[in-house]
């Protein structure tokens, strides 16, 4: 298989099984620590208009949904990708940071967990991504 090809196919695998890791982690999330009483976390609307019920807590799954994803995804890219194994690595922390960073706009959370998403859960996780899959 050409390297371009192979390179492509890296960082689209590397997304969408990332995606796949996270919306698993955001599903389960709410079986193991329950929303807040009369949250509705079925709509973005819902989840606006109760995110002020949210305790610190509630804050833990989409973190580690963010985090572990883009884990996944930088290390699935790294290791298919033909060459430049680290940059197909952090290229997918960056995209998932921009979405990341729509998240944000699109429904605000306080600007604790923000900070530390926007700090942590991207580019340190596909980083570290790339680190493991040059270690194989």
């Amino acid at each position: 298989m050409n390297r371009t090809l192979k390179n492509i196919l890296a960082v689209l695998i590397g997304l969408v099984l990332g995606s796949i890791v996270n919306m698993g982690i955001i599903m389960i999330s709410g079986s193991i620590i329950p929303p807040p009483e009369g949250a509705d976390v079925t709509t973005m609307e819902g989840l606006k208009s109760s995110m002020h019920l949210f305790e610190p807590k509630h804050f833990i799954f989409p973190f580690l949904a963010h985090a572990l994803g883009t884990l996944v995804g930088a290390v699935l890219a790294a290791i298919i990708a033909a060459n430049h194994k680290m940059k197909f690595a952090l290229a997918i922390g960056v995209f998932f940071l921009i979405g990341g960073i729509i998240n944000i706009f699109l429904l605000p959370s306080p600007t604790w967990f923000a900070i530390i998403d926007v700090v942590g859960a991207y580019i340190p996780m596909a980083w570290i991504g790339g680190k493991l899959a040059l270690r194989r």
